[in-house]
């Protein structure tokens, strides 16, 4: 299909892009990669008379460290990320979710900022950045300001984000603990049926899923199960088969609720399994 008229804009800094989501309000949308957005505008599921493109901002496209932080710009590539060493040393589940996003040509065009903006229930960074504690940059028309990854993600393609911000950096907290992301991909999509994330810590693990309810989050069961523990084959086994006990799951004609239950205890226990160097 076609997507409605639009007048397109082509943003030379964040500053101009901000002036022009006040300019032309609700009539506007941001392009960044054009992965999520595209495809909906052609099937009519989301319609704009204003389309401005903030995919060619230098400002927003970078990997550095900064204090002892791992700052990505929101214009950063899938592709980018999964390959970058500095990622993989410092922020290993996010490389590998990035690595697994949908085929070359998405991981090539879409953007860090644009997923975490679109916030797919399916999508695979969400779990990363909670597991990994990030904080989301944004800039919006009263300034500058931050977001936890707890708070972010609230339901389906709902986030903290408002509509006259935009996400310019993603900041993860560098540290010596291990990570990791897997997931059990659709055939179809390759979006995730269930995709965990795990990054070991002092006391035990910060474990996240993605992919099996209205939107990502923290499960508190295997993390108290895993508190104060030795992380050994037996004790990551017993945490896991508690992941997504009292969570509300997505069901369709793919998996239902039970199915993806199981997915999850099932690679709760391989992603931490894999953080934790365990054959």
């Amino acid at each position: 299909m076609i997507p409605a008229e639009f007048d397109y804009h082509r943003a030379t800094t964040v500053d101009e892009a901000l002036t022009l989501m006040q300019q032309y309000g609700e009539e506007a949308k941001l392009l960044a990669g054009g992965h999520s957005l595209l495809p909906a505008m052609k099937l009519r599921f989301n319609t704009c008379t204003h389309l401005i493109d903030i995919g060619r901002l230098k400002e927003l496209h970078y990997i550095r460290e900064v204090g002892g932080d791992l700052a990505i710009g929101a214009n950063t590539t899938h592709a980018e990320i999964a390959v970058s060493n500095l990622v993989q040393q410092k922020a290993a589940a996010l490389a590998q979710a990035a690595a697994v996003i949908g085929d070359p040509q998405v991981r090539n065009m879409g953007t860090l900022g644009g997923s975490l903006a679109h916030a797919d229930p399916a999508a695979d960074y969400p779990a990363a950045v909670l597991a990994l504690d990030a904080t989301i940059h944004v800039k919006g028309p009263e300034g500058e300001r931050t977001i936890t990854a707890m708070d972010f993600f609230q339901d389906l393609y709902l986030t903290e984000l408002d509509e006259e911000e935009i996400i310019t950096e993603v900041r993860f907290p560098i540290t010596d603990h291990p990570s990791a992301y897997l997931k059990f991909p659709h055939p179809a999509s390759r979006f995730a049926v269930v995709g965990c994330a795990a990054k070991l810590t002092d006391s035990g693990a910060r474990v996240a899923f993605t992919g099996i309810a209205n939107a990502a989050f923290r499960d508190e069961n295997v993390e108290d199960a895993l508190e104060g523990k030795p992380l050994n084959a037996a004790t990551i086994a017993e945490a896991a088969a508690q992941a997504t006990d009292g969570e509300e799951l997505l069901a369709d004609l793919f998996a239902g609720a039970n199915y993806r239950r199981h997915l999850a205890r099932v690679f709760a226990k391989r992603t931490l399994l894999k953080a934790a160097g365990i054959e």
